[in-house]
């Protein structure tokens, strides 16, 4: 049988750009941005052309930052999708290529991430796991000088990202994508877990860190949205949110101590 032609909406450059002007994207702005590209329905040069729609709406003084994880660069012992035989952790510890900024590729959040990351111009955060990248004006403010300890706190983009008035545009993604209710994680009582990765140079390191999870996000994002003012409106076919990364922080600093306290989750490792 033939394929059946796509449903669309047909999306293009220019749509992406205009209808993110009318959701309320400014030029100038900086924008954190989590997305899926199926969720816009047929995108008529994929990636590439969201991605020059988004440079387009925000302008030459605008600057576009995007989560670039690399979760795989971790510990095989907590793999789960899919396991690893144990007999081979200690050979994957030994064996794994360190984080390079220039040529480790995301995982896990989209193609959109991924084009950005490699883009001309763009610049991308230290971190070997939670890294960012961005492009514009303020790029190398935001993803400079981010801690290897400090996978989403008060040292990562995060906190530049708050402290310079940064929006989060959820472009086809939920708020269980939502990286800026992490930061709040690092600021009410919270676990702390032995986090496990090639060190730079070579073998292999354990740092301790914040214990981050996206558990319940949905809900909180849920009350979120309910109780401060969030901008909602469509991209091609793509839900879309626009609010600030502070509006976002601060609500879930008062919302996760109420609805889900970690306290006593996970013991405190050893120093």
């Amino acid at each position: 049988m033939p394929t059946p032609p796509p449903t669309g909406p047909l999306v293009t450059r220019d749509t992406v750009s205009t209808q993110l002007r009318l959701l309320g994207v400014e030029t100038g702005e900086i924008l954190l941005v989590h997305s899926s590209l199926s969720s816009l329905g047929w995108v008529n040069g994929g990636a590439v052309a969201v991605v020059r729609g988004l440079l387009d709406a925000l302008g030459a003084s605008g600057t576009l930052v995007v989560p670039t994880q690399s979760g795989d660069l971790s510990d095989p012992a907590v793999w789960g999708n899919p396991p690893v035989p144990e007999e081979w952790w200690d050979r994957i510890r030994a064996t794994m290529p360190d984080y390079d900024p220039l040529i480790t590729p995301s995982r896990g959040v989209g193609v959109i991430p991924e084009t950005v990351r490699t883009w001309p111009g763009a610049l991308r955060s230290a971190h070997p796991q939670t890294s960012f990248a961005a492009l514009g004006t303020r790029a190398a403010e935001i993803v400079e000088d981010h801690a290897l300890d400090c996978r989403l706190g008060e040292r990562s983009p995060l906190a530049r990202l708050e402290k310079l008035g940064a929006r989060v545009l959820l472009l086809g993604a939920g708020y269980d994508a939502c990286t800026s209710f992490h930061l709040a994680e690092y600021r009410i009582p919270s676990p702390l877990v032995r986090v496990g990765r090639p060190a730079t140079g070579g073998g292999w390191e354990t740092v301790t860190e914040v214990a981050i999870t996206s558990d319940r996000f949905d809900e909180l994002g849920h009350d979120f949205e309910r109780d401060r003012p969030v901008i909602r409106g469509r991209v091609g076919a793509a839900d879309a949110r626009l609010f600030p990364v502070a509006d976002a922080v601060a609500y879930a600093e008062r919302w996760l101590p109420l609805h889900r306290p970690r306290e006593e989750d996970f013991p405190h490792p050893a120093a």
